[in-house]
């Protein structure tokens, strides 16, 4: 996680509508040159001021195309790091992409490092060697990552993927990737949720509890040398699940589901649950239906009036989708009661958000006032050429067999 400065007093004493209001005189300042950008996990207030909003793929992906439509200089991200770097590769290099507090990461990103990467994959080959394994490890890696780990998947001919194509990612890696090669055997190496990528080889045929094995960075760096997993669990497995997850979609439990459905039985009710693959295989096996956040979108807004459902991701999403589909006569609740929020993602606000807009138009933070100066871009991601370069492969790989994104209403 980076360092993010504290802001003046002034954006403390302000309040939410006055600091509203002077984005919106900024936003009008500097027009066309700035497009934001609203992950789906934003607060409202946040929201409001996105140009697009959806998930992190399909963002980078509209910037770049809006980029080539019109002279935009600044893009103002309000997401996470891993974000911003993915539309920092995506855009082209005038552009200046930025990050309104820099420490709105990603623990999820954060959980596969390129050092402990790098030594699990030369103690997977080795071991696989000494056993005569003549085949290949494909490397896949979540686009919720670093931009150091999507380079060293991309420069060894993995790809990156999103929720809504890991199974199209999984297949094109389990038959030999860029370079299929007849009867040649592959295991795919999945960073960094493990939930993504057991929910994804389930859906792909594999054999979860006899083909796949589990790799933990801090049990390797303890001296178990696989990561906790054994010598033979690696030698039978056709993919190796990197030990990381997202601290909000753990939160969701089996038992959540036992309670939905124990209420519908209890009221005579029928709630459908629909949970995002990043939840654990139980809590996607109890599911109705799972599948990504476009994919939860899509489904609410197609779904008949009258109908119930439980929904398990992010709550500030949820709620959005819940009062939007109210109008329609929809019921939709969070699975959990529990406070499933992108703790990281809530960094980002309105006063940050202003707060880099003034920098951006010239004004003083300390007063408000037009400083004189011309106006600067703080808090601006750039991914070294060479990291780009190789992080690049993996992302265009995943873009080829990516959706058309198009724009949230």
């Amino acid at each position: 996680m980076l360092w993010q400065p504290s802001l003046p007093e002034r954006y403390s004493l302000m309040s939410e509508a006055e600091k509203a209001a002077q984005i919106a005189a900024r936003r009008a300042v500097l027009g066309e040159s700035l497009l934001i950008l609203g992950h789906h996990y934003q607060t409202d207030d946040v929201i409001a001021h996105a140009d697009v909003t959806g998930d992190s793929l399909k963002l980078s992906q509209i910037a770049a195309g809006a980029c080539r439509e019109r002279d935009v200089r600044w893009i103002v991200f309000c997401g996470v790091h891993f974000m911003a770097e993915s539309a920092d590769m995506l855009t082209p290099e005038s552009v200046e992409v930025i990050l309104p507090d820099l420490s709105a990461g990603c623990s999820m990103a954060d959980m596969a490092a390129l050092d402990d990467t790098e030594e699990a994959w030369e103690r997977m080959h080795g071991e696989l060697a000494a056993r005569g394994w003549r085949g290949r490890i494909i490397p896949v890696t979540y686009v919720n990552s670093s931009a150091a780990i999507k380079a060293f998947v991309g420069s060894r001919g993995g790809a990156c993927c999103t929720s809504s194509n890991a199974d199209r990612v999984f297949a094109w890696a389990l038959a030999g990737g860029d370079d299929p090669r007849p009867g040649e055997e592959i295991k795919v190496l999945f960073l960094p949720d493990q939930h993504l990528g057991r929910n994804t080889a389930h859906k792909s045929g594999v054999d979860v509890a006899t083909e796949t094995c589990l790799y933990d960075p801090r049990l390797a760096r303890q001296g178990q040398e696989f990561g906790g997993a054994s010598a033979e669990a690696l030698a039978r497995s056709r993919v190796v699940l990197w030990a990381g997850h997202c601290s909000v979609h753990k939160l969701f439990r089996p038992e959540h589901c036992a309670q939905v459905r124990e209420r519908d039985e209890r009221e005579g009710t029928t709630t459908r649950i629909l949970v995002h693959p990043e939840c654990c295989k139980e809590v996607v096996d109890q599911a109705d239906l799972s599948g990504s956040t476009e994919f939860i979108l899509q489904t609410i807004r197609a779904s008949a009036p009258g109908s119930r459902w439980a929904v398990g991701t992010e709550v500030h999403l949820v709620n959005r989708v819940a009062q939007e589909a109210s109008g329609r006569g929809v019921h939709v609740r969070i699975l959990s009661d529990c406070q499933c929020l992108c703790t990281t993602m809530y960094r980002i606000d309105q006063s940050h958000l202003l707060w880099v807009l003034d920098q951006l138009a010239g004004v003083s933070i300390r007063t408000g006032e037009p400083s004189g100066k011309p106006g600067k871009a703080v808090n601006v991601i750039r991914v070294h050429p060479e990291v780009r370069a190789s992080a690049l492969l993996a992302l265009d790989r995943m873009l080829r067999l990516a959706p058309k994104a198009v724009p949230a209403d």
